[in-house]
């Protein structure tokens, strides 16, 4: 679904989109945001501004799907615009281009529509009823995998069946929402009874979020085919993690207060529209490995179903920030490393017949590379805490320190397109 508003060249006469890192007029991703006290409501962001969708929507400017879309999404929360088909979404972010590119003869109006995101307030894009977190970065699952069953990394069920569990919804955040270090009980190795207290092994996880559009019906599985029609868009995530707690409570049921403290997204949707240009082919699986079963294989899929993404990891300590120095980056990966696509995970999930409903939220799991240029984790970047980093000032680290500042950033190149990214998502640790 390339067109026109993907094409190169087109430019905006909102000057600071042109040549804007994460938000050129060829993104357009959607959020919630409110400027001063007013109330929240759905936004696009242009360059280093905020278009108003309340106001677009009570325009003459639009009509048709288009308008539809903009009313929908003008709302305090996206799940109505969510549950649009992707052909409403795609006629908003066309008549939304059009009106944004230079040259165009409506700009006197539209450019009242635009806020300074410096002066707005930024919202989680939709009311989260769901959220399940994904286990599909392959190297992550390998890298921790070896820290405990050195000769058997892998279980056996993990290139047949995307593994993942329910995580906690009330507690993701949008970026800048204080990481506290949680509580909880932990028992070292060689101690004969847990204790309680605060967590000393805080971590992160790089993943990607994958937000819901149209979901399905109650014993209605959704096909390999058109899982990706569900999909509708993107966002950056760190599943904040403390390691202690979850050694110690994660066996028969999995993590517990060890992941459900703080889930930190971008607060940008970046759509699949959008990220049209940048739709790669899923990794090739490594000779050996099964074939997925029929219902989580599709040609189109495994032709497209992957994403031109780069990742990256910022660390900022309190130490650097009071010097001066820029934060240090600790980790560049890609999405690329996936062994999973993002509608195989919607697939597998609605197989039993579970439904899906807009504004539901998936983590693909930690995206690591094969070797340590862009491990997902500290856990697997520090050896479980034995190899400590060290940083610019000297300090070193094994896992998170009260007073660190952790960052995400994300960017879709691809030859002969406008790069767009995904804006910020960080937080920074506190006792």
């Amino acid at each position: 679904m390339i067109d026109e508003t993907h094409d190169y060249a087109r430019t905006s006469w909102v000057e600071c989109a042109n040549g804007h890192g994460e938000f050129p007029i060829q993104n357009l991703p959607f959020g919630v945001f409110s400027p001063g006290q007013e109330r929240p409501r759905g936004g696009v962001a242009i360059g280093d501004q905020i278009l108003d969708l309340a106001k677009a929507a009570a325009s003459a400017l639009l009509a048709g799907e288009a308008k539809i879309a903009a009313e929908a999404a003008a709302a305090a929360t996206l799940n109505s615009f969510l549950a649009l088909p992707a052909a409403a979404r795609r006629a908003l972010r066309r008549r939304l281009s059009d009106l944004l590119a230079a040259g165009a003869a409506e700009a006197g109006e539209v450019k009242t529509w635009l806020y300074s995101a410096r002066d707005c307030t930024m919202h989680l894009p939709a009311s989260i009823g769901d959220y399940t977190d994904f286990y599909a970065g392959i190297h992550h699952a390998l890298n921790v995998g070896k820290q405990f069953r050195p000769d058997n990394p892998l279980l056996p069920n993990y290139k047949h069946v995307p593994i993942g569990y329910h995580g906690r919804a009330s507690s993701i955040r949008v970026s800048g929402a204080e990481v506290r270090r949680p509580n909880g009980q932990r028992k070292a190795p060689d101690a004969e009874a847990p204790t309680f207290g605060p967590s000393q092994r805080v971590d992160l996880e790089l993943e990607l979020g994958i937000w819901v559009g149209q979901g399905n019906e109650l014993g209605q599985p959704i096909p390999i085919g058109e899982a990706s029609d569900h999909i509708a868009g993107l966002c950056l995530l760190n599943d904040w993690s403390a390691r202690d707690l979850q050694a110690w409570e994660y066996q028969p049921l999995g993590p517990f207060l060890a992941k459900n403290f703080l889930t930190t997204i971008s607060p940008w949707i970046v759509t699949t529209e959008a990220l049209a240009p940048f739709r790669i082919a899923q990794a090739a699986r490594p000779e050996g490995d099964p074939r997925p079963m029929d219902y989580l294989w599709d040609e189109t899929d495994q032709a497209s179903g992957g994403f031109a993404l780069e990742l990256e990891v910022f660390l900022s300590t309190r130490q650097m920030r009071e010097q001066g120095l820029p934060a240090v980056r600790i980790s560049q990966s890609a999405a690329s490393h996936l062994y999973w696509t993002a509608a195989q995970m919607v697939a597998h999930h609605t197989a039993g017949g579970c439904d899906l409903r807009p504004g539901d939220l998936f983590g693909t799991g930690t995206i690591s590379t094969p070797d340590d240029r862009g491990v997902g984790s500290l856990l697997e970047l520090t050896r479980g805490g034995a190899q400590p980093i060290t940083l610019p000032t000297g300090e070193t680290r094994t896992f998170l320190q009260d007073g660190d500042e952790l960052s995400l950033a994300g960017h879709a190149r691809a030859e002969g397109r406008v790069s767009i990214g995904f804006g910020p998502c960080s937080g920074i640790v506190r006792g």
